[in-house]
C-alpha cells in the first residue's frame, strides 16, 4: 500500500500477522539490537517494543526483515517502479503491453513534492535525551540513531531538486557532545558533502533536518545509490505511491510533514564522533565529525522510533541492498555499457568487494583473448556512486560461461580461478580514496583498488585436497582448503608496520618454486585462523576482503614487476592476517546474550521468535 506514515505500515503488518508487539521492559542499551539481530537471523516478523526503558515512545524494529515483507509493504507500487525501468531500458515490451504505460503518468505526478500548510510532526516538542537512547555494541560512543534520513537542500540553488536525503550515522550522547548537539557522520562522497562545502564556501552554517521515520518509501530512498542530479525524495514518491508532503519553515528550511521525529539544526564545527559497531563487523574508531547543533527536536502524537542494527553481514542492510539491486538491476546494462551485472558481496561487508559481468567485443580476430573492453568496463564500474568504495573487483567477459552465477560467490571465484593469468590480468590503482569505515587502508580515507580481469577459455584443474606431504614455512602451520582452488593457511602475528611489505609473507612466498603442488591453489590467503576461515565461504569472504589492502597485502609466488606491472607466475597470496592498526570485530556481551536467550525459553516474552 502507499503508506503516508510508519503507523499505517506497522497497523498493516499487525493486522496480516507479520508483526510482533512485545510488552515486556527492554533496555535500549545493548538489548534491543541483540533481539533485533536474533529476529533478523531466524527470518522473523517485524517487532514493536511498546516498553523501552527510559523513554515513552514505542520502538518499532525489523520492519524490512525479510524480502518478502519488504515487498509486501511495497506490493502496490512495484509494478509501476518496473514499469519505469522497462520504459528506460525495453520500450519494445511496452509497445507490446500498452496497458502499462497508463502506469507512467501517475508516476511522473507523485515524483514531485508537494509543499503543505500543516506538518504532523511539528506538534509535539521533546529533547534529544527524550528519544530512546540505543546503544547496539558494548563500546559504542554512546546512543546513535540507526535509521535516519537526513536532509539538506543546496546552499546555490535550494529546493527539492537540489536535496539530498541520506542515512548517515547521528550519535546523539557520549563523547563531548552538549545537550543540544549530535554528531553527523558522513562519507566523503555523499551528496550531503557537497552542500556542506557550498556552505562553507559561502560563509554560511548549512541547515540539517533529520527526519526518523513517515512513509517507508523514505527510508528506502535515503540508501538509494541514485546519481547525482536526481533527488531521493523524487524516487520515495514514485516508491510510496504518493507525492511527498514538506512544510517550509520561516528559514525555508524543509520539514518532511509525515515523519515521527524531526531533529532540526545547523553544522557548527567538529567533534570526536564513535567508535560505532559497524556493518563490515569491526568498530569504527573515534575520528573528528560534524557537529550538529540542535534548535528543535519535534515529534507526532502517535510517534514511533524505528530502528535497525548492525553488525558482520547478513543483517536487515542486506534485505536493503536487496530489495534494491531487484528493483534497478535491469539499469545496469544502460548505465554502464557493456556491463551485464554488478554484485556487491554482502557477506565481504558489501564494499570491499565487487563481483562484474562483463563484454568482451574488441577485436574478436585476435586469436587470443585478453581482457580489453572488461577493463574499460571495470573503470566504469569504478567511477559509480557507492561502487567506487570497493576494494576489490573481481570482472569476468560473460560470453565465457553464460550460465555464471554472479551471486554465488563459490561458483564465480571458481571460473575466476580456473581462467585468470596472475601475470597479465592484476591491475592496481595504488594511492585512491577508500570507505571511511575501512581501516586496512593506508589511512583514513585513504588506500588502494584491485581489478581482476578474467577474459578465455578454462587454463587449468584447480585444486580441491591438501597435496601430500605439503612443506611450509616455519611458523606457518595448519593449511586448510576453503574451496577448490582457495587454501587458507594459519600464519605468524601480523608485526609490521602499516603500508610496510611483511617479510614473513616475503619468506612465505620465497619459499616455493613454481612447480610446487601449493601451486595448484590459484589464491593463498594467510590468516589468523584458517579453521575459522576455511568453516565456510562467508567466513573465507569476510576475513579475506575485510582485512586486507590490495597495495600492501596481496603477494605472489614468482612474483615480479615489469614497466610497474605487478603479476605472478604461481599462486596469488592475500595477507589476510589481523594487523595492529585493524580495530576490533564486535563481540556482545556475554551477560546480555544469557538475558536475551533467557526471554526467548519457553513461557518468555520472546519465545518463539528464534
Amino acid at each position: 500500500m502507499g503508506y503516508k506514515t510508519l503507523k499505517q505500515c506497522l497497523d498493516d503488518l499487525e493486522r496480516h500477522g507479520q508483526l510482533r508487539r512485545i510488552n515486556a521492559e527492554i533496555d535500549p542499551c545493548l538489548e534491543l539490537g541483540e533481539i533485533q539481530r536474533r529476529v533478523y537471523e531466524a527470518q522473523g516478523p517485524a517487532l514493536l517494543f511498546t516498553n523501552v526503558k527510559g523513554t515513552k515512545f514505542p520502538v518499532a524494529g525489523n520492519i524490512f526483515g525479510t524480502m518478502d515483507r519488504t515487498k509486501f509493504i511495497f506490493r502496490d507500487t512495484l509494478k509501476t517502479i518496473e514499469t519505469m525501468v522497462k520504459a528506460k531500458t525495453d520500450i519494445p515490451h511496452l509497445i507490446k503491453h500498452p496497458s502499462e504505460i497508463f502506469r507512467l503518468p501517475k508516476a511522473a505526478l507523485n515524483i514531485m513534492p508537494k509543499t503543505v500548510h500543516d506538518a504532523p510532526v511539528m506538534r509535539n516538542r521533546c529533547t534529544l535525551a527524550d528519544l530512546p537512547q540505543i546503544k547496539g555494541w558494548p563500546k559504542d560512543g554512546g546512543a546513535f540513531i540507526y535509521l535516519p534520513l537526513v536532509y539538506t537542500e543546496s546552499p546555490e540553488k535550494g529546493g527539492y531538486k537540489n536535496s539530498n536525503l541520506g542515512m548517515y550515522r547521528v550519535q546523539i550522547s557520549g563523547n563531548e557532545y552538549a545537550d543540544d548537539e549530535c554528531g553527523l557522520h558522513y562519507q566523503i562522497h555523499r551528496g550531503i558533502g557537497i552542500h556542506h562545502t557550498q556552505a562553507v564556501e559561502k560563509g554560511e552554517k548549512l541547515k540539517v533536518n533529520i527526519f526518523i521515520g513517515g512513509a517507508p518509501a523514505m527510508t528506502i530512498a535515503a540508501v538509494m545509490p541514485l546519481p547525482e542530479g536526481m533527488p531521493e525524495v523524487s524516487f520515495a514518491g514514485a516508491l510510496g505511491g504518493h507525492r511527498m508532503p514538506f512544510f517550509r519553515r520561516d528559514d525555508m528550511s524543509a520539514i518532511y510533514a509525515q515523519a515521527d521525529f524531526v531533529i532540526s539544526g545547523y553544522i557548527d564545527g567538529v567533534k570526536p564522533e564513535g567508535p560505532f559497531g559497524d556493518h563490515v563487523g569491526y568498530y569504527s574508531l573515534q575520528h573528528d565529525f560534524p557537529v550538529l547543533k540542535v534548535t528543535d527536536v519535534f515529534h507526532r502524537d502517535d510517534a514511533v522510533y524505528p530502528f535497525t542494527m548492525v553488525g558482520r553481514p547478513p543483517q536487515e542492510d542486506t534485505s536493503f541492498g536487496d530489495f534494491i539491486h531487484e528493483l534497478t538491476g535491469e539499469l545496469i546494462p544502460d548505465v554502464l555499457k557493456g556491463v551485464r551485472a554488478v554484485h556487491a558481496v554482502d557477506a565481504a561487508g558489501v564494499h570491499p568487494l565487487l563481483f562484474a559481468i562483463g563484454s568482451e567485443r574488441y577485436t574478436p580476430y585476435s586469436g587470443h583473448p585478453e581482457p580489453k573492453e572488461i577493463l574499460t568496463q571495470a573503470n566504469a564500474i569504478l567511477g559509480q556512486g557507492q561502487l567506487s568504495l570497493a576494494k576489490y573487483l573481481f570482472i569476468v567477459n560473460g560470453s565465457d560461461d553464460p550460465d555464471i552465477d554472479i551471486n554465488n560467490p563459490e561458483k564465480f571465484f571458481k571460473h575466476v580461478l580456473e581462467r585468470v593469468d596472475f601475470r597479465r590480468d592484476l591491475h592496481f590503482q595504488t594511492s585512491v580514496t577508500i570507505d571511511t569505515l575501512d581501516y586496512t587502508g593506508h589511512g583514513l580515507n585513504r588506500g588502494s583498488k584491485l581489478v581482476t580481469a578474467v577474459c578465455g577459455e578454462k587454463k587449468r584443474e584447480l585444486g580441491g585436497k591438501l597435496p601430500e606431504n605439503l612443506s611450509l614455512p616455519e611458523g606457518f602451520s595448519e593449511p586448510r582448503v576453503v574451496m577448490d582452488g582457495v587454501l587458507a593457511v594459519k600464519s605468524p602475528k601480523h608485526t609490521a608496520k602499516r603500508g610496510e611489505y611483511d617479510e614473513e609473507l616475503l619468506r612465505f612466498c620465497l619459499h616455493y618454486e613454481i612447480d610446487n603442488p601449493i601451486n595448484r591453489f590459484p589464491l593463498i590467503v594467510l590468516v589468523d585462523d584458517s579453521e575459522f576461515t576455511s568453516a565456510n565461504i562467508a567466513n573465507f569472504l569476510w576475513v579475506t576482503f575485510t582485512r586486507s589492502n590490495p597495495a600492501s597485502d596481496v603477494y605472489g609466488i614468482d612474483a615480479h614487476n615489469h614497466v610497474k606491472h605487478f603479476g605472478c607466475n604461481g599462486s596469488l597470496v592475500i595477507d589476510a592476517r589481523v594487523k595492529a592498526y585493524h580495530p576490533e570485530a564486535m563481540e556482545m556481551d556475554d551477560a546480555v546474550v544469557k538475558k536475551v536467550e533467557s526471554m526467548a525459553a519457553k513461557g518468555g516474552s520472546l519465545e518463539g521468535l528464534f
